[in-house]
């Protein structure tokens, strides 16, 4: 049975949904799921949870990304990026100083409108939906961070790649989208590539051609408590772990408030707890039942 997570470097023409129904062939495990959508048109670092892994994928959702963009200015699309219907060409006079003036509006604490060509339900409708049928609605704007952005190249007076790192629920597209129009001549995003997800890079990932040759494709699966790496160790004892197993409290009075990565006597990894007042919480269980 595959339990565990796998990086994948997304192909561009491919759902985040094709990724997984792929892996569910590789694998031979039904229960596949990813963190953070990629659109099709983007590529890059897709973190993928397969069997009890699965359950960690809120957790993984929750985390910063990091997206390398392309910046088409001039043009403005239905869609905010370069695959959609253009509905305005505007001439461009940008330069890379004029660029990162207009990019300091964006850092930090930020409103974003989502697009109409979002999965994001208004009144249990999806924007995409309403969207095709040629309808826009009032979408009230959300809040995101941006954590960093920045210049990282001009290849042609119209066309800059951008460098962003953003919290959940960012869309890169309409970041683009409003850096044109702040810019006053319009914009919209030509490529993404995602750096980086739920703590892990291009560095860790792999091609869905290697994990479809790889002669042992569950030896590919990271073993899912290396997610939560950052929250320190606690290993029960066989009272404890008794009590863990069966969804009951443990009461530790000395242990530090905190989470805490939580594994039984013969090293397995038990759960994701939370200590504080003395008690000892399961916060979400790994363990096979």
């Amino acid at each position: 049975m595959a339990n565990g997570i796998v990086i994948i470097d997304k192909p561009q023409g491919w759902t985040s949904m094709d990724v997984c129904a792929k892996l569910r062939g590789i694998l031979h495990e039904k229960r596949v799921g990813h963190a953070g959508t990629l659109d099709p048109m983007a590529t890059g670092v897709l973190p993928v949870f397969v069997g009890r892994a699965t359950r960690a994928v809120e957790f993984a959702d929750k985390s910063d990304k990091e997206y390398i963009a392309g910046l088409k200015l001039g043009v403005i699309t239905n869609t905010q990026d370069t695959s959609g219907q253009v509905e305005e060409r505007r001439p461009v006079s940008v330069t890379p100083d004029r660029l990162e003036e207009v990019l300091g509006q964006f850092r930090g604490d930020i409103l974003q409108v989502p697009p109409m060509y979002s999965a994001i339900k208004i009144n249990g409708k999806k924007l995409y939906e309403l969207a095709r049928k040629g309808r826009e609605v009032e979408r009230p704007p959300r809040p995101v961070t941006i954590r960093s952005l920045m210049v990282e190249g001009q290849s042609a007076p119209d066309e800059f790649t951008i460098r962003v790192r953003c919290s959940k629920g960012t869309y890169v597209r309409t970041l683009c989208h409003d850096i044109g129009m702040a810019l006053g001549c319009g914009g919209c995003m030509s490529s993404l590539r995602r750096t980086m997800a739920a703590g892990f890079g291009l560095e860790d990932a792999l091609t869905l051609d290697q994990a479809g040759e790889a002669a042992d494709p569950a030896a590919l699966l990271r073993p899912v408590d290396a997610f939560f790496a950052d929250r320190e160790k606690l290993v029960l004892d066989p009272a404890a772990e008794r009590k863990v197993r069966n969804g009951m409290t443990v009461v530790m009075p000395r242990l530090a408030t905190g989470e805490y990565r939580v594994y039984g006597q013969n090293g397995e990894f038990l759960a994701l707890c939370r200590a504080g007042s003395g008690k000892l919480t399961t916060i979400k269980s790994f363990f096979q039942v």
